[in-house]
């Protein structure tokens, strides 16, 4: 669900706006959403492998999504957006070798 919703924002002609205007917050919003994306699958992959994979996916996606908007005509094709993306699912890959890729585990161990 939470790849579909980026997918949706990255494409859609009017994404909503959050109220906030700065200068980068374009690029502020790029490195949360993949962040969160990376940051979710480090939660439930351990897998050294696997979670390259996915922050390798990841990037594709990111890279893909630029291309997309490029092509249709109403959003614009953007190199800092690829980098934007592609960092934050290098932040959310760092998770895991930090040791804070149980923190979904730990809160869910709580609620029970």
């Amino acid at each position: 669900l939470m790849v579909a919703v980026v997918i949706w924002l990255s494409l859609t002609s009017k994404p909503p706006e959050i109220g906030i205007d700065f200068e980068y917050l374009d690029k502020v919003q790029h490195t949360l959403a993949y962040f969160v994306l990376m940051g979710w699958f480090v939660q439930i992959y351990h897998a050294a492998n696997i979670r390259l994979l996915i922050a390798a996916g990841l990037i594709v996606m990111g890279v893909g999504m630029e291309v997309l908007q490029g092509l249709g005509g109403v959003r614009y094709f953007e190199y800092a957006d690829m980098v934007a993306n592609s960092s934050g699912v290098l932040l959310g890959w760092l998770l895991g070798w930090i040791g804070i890729d149980t923190v979904l585990y730990r809160i869910e161990e709580l609620l029970h």
